[in-house]
């Protein structure tokens, strides 16, 4: 069962092939959700400072029952964060939200401030800034693996040139008809393992006639074969849902995609319709797809 199933990153650390997502939670919802998850057997849970649910992520890992070291948790700093002592305070603020003694894995959350993502400054210096608080932190056994969430090809060479250690994780938009197959080979090529969020694309793939059919052929559905998707392509999917039934559904994915509909997946065009994500940098104008998305 693929909930079993974990991968080493880097520095010899396990993380569970597949996350729980956490990303627009509220807060007072999170608890729930992140209890119900781990009591369908989710390992991995994902959140981030900038979704301003830590509090009940933490809430929600206590009330499960399970010992601290039986869960991967992540989070990430804002993506705003660009000095040191800011980042440093960050990570302090984490652990308090979170209610816990060390972190499983905490990565900056985007290169640019959200407000300039993608644009021309890359923050090449305030990202080393952010970085060598999160070595710090890592160092002291405060984190147990440090990455980036968001990251080019630049922006990963800039850690792995200038800092100490070198990111374990890059987390990336990657789904059928908008996967980054350039930039998940680099970073693979560097070992730095690349989780998948919005495997299901927010939601828009389900709109897709083709998926379905392709989805048919298997007797699945089609967030099933999305999910299995990014597991054939050594990606670590973080799908999202607050409904336990979808939690179970997108963990049924013990089946194997023939690679003749792999190439079909691979090939897809993007085309997708984030809907109500669509304001967000990350889904919206401001988004880049790699040149060779769609090559492979």
């Amino acid at each position: 069962m693929i909930l079993n199933e974990t991968t080493t990153l880097s520095n010899g650390v396990a993380i569970p092939k597949l996350g729980f997502g956490t990303w627009m939670i509220p807060n007072d919802d999170a608890a729930r959700a992140v209890r119900d998850a781990i009591g369908i057997g989710y390992r991995n849970i994902d959140t981030a400072q900038a979704y301003e649910n830590e509090r009940g992520v933490g809430e929600g890992l206590r009330a499960s029952g399970l010992a601290r070291d039986q869960i991967f948790v992540t989070t990430k700093l804002v993506a705003e964060s660009k000095s040191y002592a800011d980042a440093k305070e960050r990570i302090d603020g984490s652990l308090k939200a979170l209610g816990l003694d060390h972190i499983d894995l905490m990565l900056i959350h985007s290169p640019q401030p959200w407000a300039e993502f993608r644009e021309g400054d890359r923050y090449l210096e305030g990202n080393l800034e952010a970085w060598r608080a999160l070595e710090e932190a890592y160092q002291a056994g405060r984190l147990r693996a440090i990455g980036v969430s968001n990251f080019e090809r630049a922006d990963l060479d800039n850690l792995i040139e200038n800092g100490s250690v070198a990111p374990m994780v890059d987390q990336v938009l990657a789904h059928v008809g908008n996967t980054p197959f350039d930039l998940i080979g680099y970073a693979q090529s560097k070992s730095i393992a690349v989780q998948a969020y919005s495997p299901v694309a927010h939601g828009a793939v389900l709109k897709d006639r083709r998926l379905g059919e392709i989805a048919g052929r298997y007797g699945v559905s089609v967030p099933q074969l999305c999910i299995r998707y990014c597991l054939q392509l050594d990606l670590l999917p973080l799908p999202k849902t607050v409904n336990p039934a979808h939690m179970r559904d997108n963990a049924a994915v013990d089946f194997t995609i023939s690679d003749e509909d792999m190439a079909l997946l691979r090939s897809a065009q993007d085309s997708t319709d984030y809907g109500e994500a669509s304001r967000f940098p990350v889904f919206g104008k401001k988004r880049q797809v790699e040149p060779a998305a769609r090559e492979g």
